[in-house]
């Protein structure tokens, strides 16, 4: 007796296979009885072996991606035909803009942004927080980048153009261009960013430029430390055909009131999205994250599915949003998301690395102090994917008998006899003798001073940049060309949380001393 099985895959086209016979009964043929023999001479089972058996040489293939098995009292036949392949459609990084939110006044860093803006702030002993997404957008080919800036924006206009512009970087047919908050003619021109989204939206102009030829925009902010391969991020918003992806991470209970918390189905799509929540609404928010893969101990700690602030748009979904929908909104976490969720398909994607939100002091300050652990969470150095910075050609650092105890020292530094432990050392710093720094970030200086002018400055008793003999530090941050005379002691012995003392060169906050930039602390001093 002969037999024939057909599995028929799906997308497959009956009438093409038709034209060989198939049909031998009924049309209705999936699923229904099919009239017919199946005897050694049926012509539809000669020509079907024939065709499949057709020289070794030639294998065809079956636009429908059936697979067939025959079986007869002739000897067997099993023939697997593979579907045809469909191509994944790729991200092309010329498609995509990347707009780095750089201007906004940096109240939560204050003092530090007292004279920068807060993407200029230096971190990690030689960089500055605009290195970070700058860095992920090389390291990931894109290369048309756009920083937005308004406020104190002079040291990240100069620190943008000394790095990338002309220093080996290269952007091919790319550019980064920094864009400054103007006025325009007309009412609405004569306003400033009124925040984040509206900084975009005054800039919507450029990105329509045809030559450009965008297709997804990428918004970044400029105030996280993290490494991203930001091409990942985009392929999974084009896989899904999402009009706008967030990128999520997950949070515990003490950090996710200052987030935008989401929540997502099966599929990744965002259903619910809260900015900051408090209280009831922010238990509400609270999710199953064994889903993304957190162990049940991991899920117990972190109940909070928190954006990164760092999205990806369809160029027309975020002109229609921006210019159309929402046109008197202007900030995306508080206002453009929550309302594109109800909306637009918003997927989450779940980044799974080291990432911190430093854009408050105490955050700050940890996350300096964690790059100096023996085995961080995050470090810079990374061969195949650097963090860029500004060439600045300083010598080696010079240590005469010091002890030195889990700290980064960076360029252009001289430490005589001194300890430091669990601190970082900025560039061009100086420590003289007897000093002791402990859990400390000291940003270091812009220029220096020569020997004999510093000996002129001491013997007219003046302070020079840096720390003078026999000082006592502890808990502290010292901002950029700080002056620190001998025998101060800045451990805050009273336990102050919040402080100002701004004609003392100081400031506390969260219980951490803060030496403003350029302050002067006067020999002798207590804090």
């Amino acid at each position: 007796m002969d037999s024939c099985c057909v599995a028929l895959r799906a997308n497959s086209h009956l009438l093409n296979a038709r034209k060989t016979g198939y049909g031998n009964g009924d049309n209705t043929f999936l699923g229904e009885r099919t009239r017919g023999s199946l005897n050694n001479n049926s012509v539809w089972v000669d020509q079907l072996t024939n065709s499949l058996r057709a020289d070794d040489k030639k294998q065809q293939k079956i636009k429908s991606g059936a697979f067939a098995v025959l079986t007869s009292n002739t000897p067997r036949e099993a023939v697997t035909v593979q579907p045809r392949r469909v191509e994944r459609q790729r991200v092309d990084p010329k498609n995509v803009a990347s707009i780095i939110l750089g201007g906004g006044p940096g109240t939560h860093l204050f003092p530090l942004t007292k004279r920068a803006a807060t993407p200029a702030v230096p971190v990690g002993g030689c960089y500055k927080l605009i290195d970070i997404p700058m860095s992920n957008c090389i390291n990931s080919g894109l290369n048309k980048i756009f920083v937005l800036t308004q406020f104190n924006s002079a040291s990240l206009n100069r620190h943008i153009s000394r790095t990338y512009y002309g220093n080996g970087i290269n952007f091919g047919d790319g550019f980064v261009e920094v864009l400054a908050a103007t006025q325009t003619s007309g009412e609405e021109g004569k306003k400033w960013f009124q925040g984040t989204a509206d900084a975009v939206r005054q800039f919507i102009w450029l990105f329509e430029d045809a030559k450009m030829n965008i297709e997804n925009v990428m918004i970044l902010c400029g105030d996280h430390l993290y490494r991203m391969d930001y091409m990942e991020f985009l392929q999974s918003h084009v896989d899904n055909n999402a009009d706008i992806t967030i990128s999520c991470v997950p949070v515990d209970n003490s950090r996710a009131s200052d987030y935008g918390l989401v929540k997502m189905d099966g599929r990744g799509r965002i259903v619910q999205f809260a900015e900051k929540p408090k209280g009831a609404d922010l238990k509400a928010m609270q999710t199953d994250t064994t889903l993304l893969g957190l162990s049940p101990q991991e899920a117990l700690r972190s109940p909070y599915i928190a954006s990164m602030g760092v999205y990806v748009f369809k160029m027309d979904v975020l002109l229609n949003l921006l210019r159309w929908r929402y046109p008197t909104s202007n900030d995306f976490g508080s206002e453009i998301i929550p309302a594109a969720v109800k909306e637009h398909d918003v997927q989450a994607y779940i980044f799974k690395d080291y990432w911190e939100d430093i854009g408050t002091i105490k955050s700050f300050y940890e996350a300096n102090l964690a790059l100096t652990e023996e085995l961080p969470k995050f470090e810079f150095y990374d061969p195949k994917t650097p963090f860029y910075t500004s060439p600045r050609y300083l010598p080696p650092t010079k240590i005469d008998k010091c002890r030195i105890k889990d700290a980064i020292i960076s360029h252009g530094c001289f430490l005589r006899e001194c300890s430091v432990q669990h601190s970082i050392v900025g560039e061009r710093s100086r420590l003289d003798y007897g000093v002791e720094l402990q859990d400390t970030v000291m940003m270091g200086a812009d220029y220096y001073q020569t020997e004999p002018e510093i000996a002129s400055l001491l013997a007219y008793g003046k302070v020079p940049i840096g720390i003078g003999r026999n000082t006592k530090i502890r808990n502290c941050i010292i901002d950029k060309n700080a002056k620190i005379g001998q025998d101060v002691v800045i451990v805050n012995k009273d336990d102050v949380q919040e402080a100002d003392r701004p004609e003392e060169g100081f400031y506390i906050r969260s219980g951490i001393t803060i030496v403003v930039e350029k302050a002067t602390i006067a020999d002798g001093t207590v804090i």
